[in-house]
């Protein structure tokens, strides 16, 4: 199949893109490295009248240190974060996490932001972002906001973000020093969405544990520090509380045995 028909805009300025998005609201969407976009396209799932095409806007291609956040412009691909220098140092959960983002060819093109905003639930950006509890800049036309991880992503695609709003930029808490971190998933093959994921991070005061591909979007536990017995039995306790969703790629049963497993052994490499 092909996109119904649309109007195509590339502009040049960001404050054109704010107009546009105020002038035309629910009827656009924005293309960015359009892995997502392009294909609900062509099998006709998105029908905007708008499309606004952000490859033209090359000064949002940043990736800053700042005040103890990395700042990552909405025109960073997920490659181009993946071989920024500082980020095993700086952020090392996205640095094993981003390997199993799709493939190569399709992480120089899709975005950091763009996985996002699209706020896919098996998708392992976002559960990065809802693990390490980063924040998004939020531009339109009446100024800016900053939404917090927990409260941008709602439920299955769809976030806090307004039609009037584009994600200006993402910013990242640098990990704490001395903290470790593990990224674990299963998926049916290597580059598919998640059946389960989990991302674990043990600072010094205790655990962070987040699941992506059980719910309608990342699920987040944190507990104080604890025995490593007694971190299995909290999960034990979680997973088997927990009620996962069921789909043709999996039961509800079957994440349940995965949330514990793949937990207990994200849990063990950080402990």
């Amino acid at each position: 199949m092909k996109p119904t028909s649309f109007e195509y805009s590339a502009p040049s300025h960001f404050d054109e893109v704010i107009e546009m998005l105020g002038r035309h609201g629910e009827d656009v969407k924005l293309l960015a490295g359009g892995q997502s976009l392009i294909p609900m396209l062509n099998m006709r799932l998105s029908r905007p009248r708008v499309i606004i095409d952000l490859g033209e806007l090359p000064d949002h291609e940043f990736i800053t240190q700042e005040n103890g956040m990395i700042r990552v412009g909405f025109r960073v691909t997920q490659q181009a974060l993946y071989e920024w220098p500082g980020l095993a140092d700086s952020l090392p959960l996205i640095k094993q996490a981003i390997p199993f983002v799709g493939h190569r060819q399709t992480r120089n093109r899709g975005t950091v932001v763009g996985s996002i905003a699209h706020a896919d639930p098996s998708a392992e950006l976002p559960l990065c972002m809802a693990a390490l509890n980063g924040e998004a800049i939020l531009s339109s036309k009446t100024g800016e906001r900053t939404v917090c991880a927990k409260e941008l992503q709602l439920g299955l695609l769809e976030t806090q973000c307004r039609s009037d709003e584009i994600i200006r930029e993402l910013r990242f808490p640098e990990i704490e020093p001395g903290a470790r971190v593990s990224f674990l998933e299963e998926a049916p093959r290597h580059g598919d969405f998640a059946v389960v994921s989990v991302a674990a991070i043990a600072y010094s005061s205790g655990l962070t544990l987040a699941f992506g591909g059980i719910s309608d979007k990342p699920v987040v536990c944190t507990w104080g520090k604890l025995a490593l017995l007694e971190m299995r039995d909290k999960l034990q306790a979680f997973a088997a509380d927990f009620v996962p969703y069921s789909d043709q790629h999996a039961s509800k049963e079957y994440r349940c045995h995965l949330m514990y497993n793949l937990g207990f052994r994200a849990i063990q490499e950080v402990s």
